[in-house]
């Protein structure tokens, strides 16, 4: 255990307090929480670089972390309307569906390696930046509507490509 790994705990932590900060409509202070999780994950990632103190469970913990606050959130303002329902379903349904066959291929002895895709890259920002967008235009009143909702499209289109492009590659895997 060292401070980036105890940085991304406390970002774990965060998790619950952002979704009931959500769900009781304090959209303001979650948003706040939501800044100060993408900035200890910056702080997190630059430490373990370059003092050299990446570990084998902060490459397992960071991603999990950063997924678990995501899946939250859109969750959260799915449940408030903020979000549309196929877009909330689309998320968690990807994110379920990439553990199930991880866990499978270890099942059946073919532990497939895993490592983000460029598509699941930019899905995930796509997924950050809406909920950034969301958060802040409901906490403050923006009148980002227009932009939400060419987010929602983008996001939409980017978690479906994603989960497309692991199954994809799941498959070649499992197949030899």
């Amino acid at each position: 255990m060292n401070l980036p790994n105890l940085i991304t705990l406390g970002r774990v932590i965060l998790v619950p307090i952002v979704f009931w900060l959500l769900v009781s409509g304090q959209t303001q202070l979650a948003f706040m929480v939501f800044v100060l999780a993408g900035v200890s994950d910056a702080v997190d990632g630059f430490i373990a670089k370059r003092f050299g103190l990446s570990t084998e469970l902060g490459a397992y913990l960071d991603p999990l972390a950063d997924k678990l606050l995501i899946v939250s959130i859109f969750v959260a303002l799915g449940v408030r309307g903020a979000l549309p329902s196929w877009l909330v379903i689309a998320v968690v349904s990807r994110d379920i569906l990439i553990v199930v066959g991880v866990m499978l291929s270890w099942l059946l002895d073919k532990p497939v390696r895993i490592s983000p895709l460029a598509v699941s890259k930019a899905n995930t920002v796509a997924q950050i930046v809406l909920a950034g967008v969301v958060l802040a235009d409901d906490g403050f009143g923006l009148g980002l509507e227009a932009l939400r909702i060419g987010l929602v499209w983008v996001a939409g289109i980017l978690t479906i490509a994603s989960l497309y492009a692991y199954l994809r590659a799941w498959l070649r895997h499992m197949s030899g």
